[in-house]
């Protein structure tokens, strides 16, 4: 069987400018107070892929970092001495227009260029009415296979049908 290739996910927007480079690239303990020794996402997804959600969010010295690694394909992990060679498909995505943010200097330009290679925009929901059935159809279907429908399954039920619809207003 063939191995799966790493798929790795972080939120940009979700971690502290000052642990982003930590995360991204790695630390060796002792690099920093509480640092241990790991390795960062695009050394663990070597060969796989990075997928980098609101890359708009990262602050301009990590964006240069960033540029860095992706045009070297190597990564120097926090404290350490040598660069790591990397593999790895990057995947962007923005909540803001990215032309607009490197107009006004809010996001590198040379960066914007390097990912930018192919580009997809998917408009609101509030653009494409007809998706939302859809989109609810599929995400019921995946939250009945993830739990098994075991919540509904195994409660005693005390009430009446009001228990199962709860508040809800027509």
């Amino acid at each position: 069987s063939r191995k799966s290739k790493p798929f790795i996910t972080q939120n940009c927007a979700a971690i502290p400018a000052t642990l982003l480079e930590n995360i991204f690239f790695g630390a060796v303990k002792g690099s920093y107070t509480g640092a241990e020794n790991h390795a960062g996402i695009f050394e663990m997804a070597d060969g796989g892929t990075v997928f980098l959600d609101e890359i708009n969010s990262m602050d301009i010295q990590m964006q240069a970092k960033l540029l860095t690694a992706l045009e070297n394909g190597t990564v120097r992990i926090v404290g350490g001495q040598k660069d790591i060679p990397f593999n790895t498909r990057i995947i962007c995505a923005s909540n803001e227009e990215p032309e607009i943010l490197s107009q006004s200097n809010k996001f590198r330009a040379d960066l914007y260029y390097r990912i930018s290679s192919v580009k997809i925009h998917i408009p609101p929901l509030r653009e494409r009415m007809d998706d939302i059935l859809p989109l609810t159809e599929h995400f019921i279907k995946i939250y009945n296979k993830n739990m098994t429908r075991k919540a509904f399954m195994s409660w005693n039920w005390p009430g009446n049908v009001r228990e199962m619809s709860g508040n809800c207003v027509m």
